[in-house]
């Protein structure tokens, strides 16, 4: 009689968690030794079966079995961690953090920009534009070094040195390499922390700048 100690024969894609999971192994080893057992008491004394498939059989459950363990307490180090990021971004709120983002506010007539390189840049700029796309300001020669956070104060002024009223505005950063390539580039800005919802496990953070963020993607608490 064949045996198939991990249900094999179940539909593909079935989807489990592993109590469930080590319910299921906790049956067949069940049905394993019921099997085993009845197949020693009814052989042929004359022709006594191979034990060798069995041993091999029962060594294949013990190592499911620790793979499901294994995984049980990957789940429970899971939950865990998402209560700590729960817990963190209940910290942040009413905080003023850095967080990626492409929105900067524009307060009592100043607001810093940042961004980030994936690589050394031969040139940077970037540029402050109104929310239907109209360019009002842009710095150039800005640093071009990879892994760190470059910051850029804006007063405030359009490019005719006009003062701009207060609000969100929309900033991008054109970083290009040496041979004309564009370099990947990501812009933060400051933003205060006004609420926290807890989505598919993770602390998801909804700033005053009409953006939200993760709360793993915090850059700076100010």
């Amino acid at each position: 009689m064949a045996i198939d100690p991990f249900g094999l024969g179940a539909p593909a894609g079935t989807a489990t968690t592993s109590s469930t999971a080590m319910s299921q192994l906790s049956e067949d080893y069940e049905s394993f030794i019921t099997l085993l057992t009845a197949q020693i008491q009814n052989q042929d004394p004359l022709e006594p079966m191979d034990s060798t498939t069995f041993i091999s059989q029962l060594a294949q459950l013990s190592q499911v079995e620790q793979a499901v363990a294994t995984n049980s307490n990957l789940e429970g180090i899971a939950s865990q961690l998402s209560s700590m990021s729960a817990i963190t971004g209940l910290s942040l709120i009413g905080r003023t953090v850095v967080a990626p983002t492409d929105q900067i506010a524009l307060n009592d007539g100043s607001a810093v920009a940042g961004y980030r390189l994936g690589t050394d840049a031969e040139s940077v700029a970037l540029t402050i534009r109104a929310a239907d796309g109209t360019v009002l300001r842009q710095y150039s020669d800005l640093p071009a070094t990879a892994n760190t956070l470059h910051e850029v104060t804006w007063d405030g002024l359009d490019y005719e040195g006009l003062p701009l009223p207060e609000g969100q505005y929309v900033m991008t950063v054109e970083a290009l390499a040496s041979e004309g390539n564009t370099i990947p580039s990501q812009t933060y800005a400051s933003s205060e922390v006004l609420s926290m919802t807890y989505e598919s496990g993770l602390a998801t953070l909804h700033l005053a700048n009409d953006d939200t963020v993760l709360a793993g993607m915090i850059e700076e608490v100010r």
